[in-house]
C-alpha cells in the first residue's frame, strides 16, 4: 500500500516539476544538485530499510519511510530536471 501511494504522489509531483522542460538558470541548477540527505538522515533510512526487510516496522516508522522516500523521489525528480537545464544551457552556448 505505501508503494503506490509513494508512486501516486511522485506521479504528481514529477506533472508538477515537470523535469523534462528544463527551465533552471544554470546557477540554480548547481545548487539543486548539491542538494543531498544529511548522515544522520541517511544512517535513519538504512536504520528503517533493515526493518523493513525484516518486516518489523512500526506504523510510525513506516511513515517516517513514506517521508524520506517522498522526499528522495522529489530531490530525484528536481536533480533530473537541474541536469537537463544545464545541459540545455550548454548545448545553447555551443550553437
Amino acid at each position: 500500500m505505501i508503494t503506490h501511494i509513494i508512486s501516486q504522489e511522485s506521479e504528481i509531483l514529477s506533472r508538477v516539476v515537470g523535469p523534462e522542460n528544463p527551465g533552471f538558470t544554470p546557477e540554480v541548477a548547481r545548487s539543486i544538485l548539491e542538494l543531498r540527505f544529511n548522515k544522520s538522515d541517511t544512517d535513519r533510512m538504512n536504520q528503517l530499510a533493515a526493518k523493513a526487510r525484516k518486516g518489523s516496522l512500526s506504523d510510525e516508522e513506516e511513515s517516517q519511510m513514506h517521508g524520506y522516500l517522498f522526499v528522495g523521489a522529489m530531490v530525484d525528480l528536481m536533480h533530473s530536471k537541474a541536469r537537463l537545464s544545464l545541459k540545455n544551457f550548454a548545448d545553447d552556448s555551443n550553437d
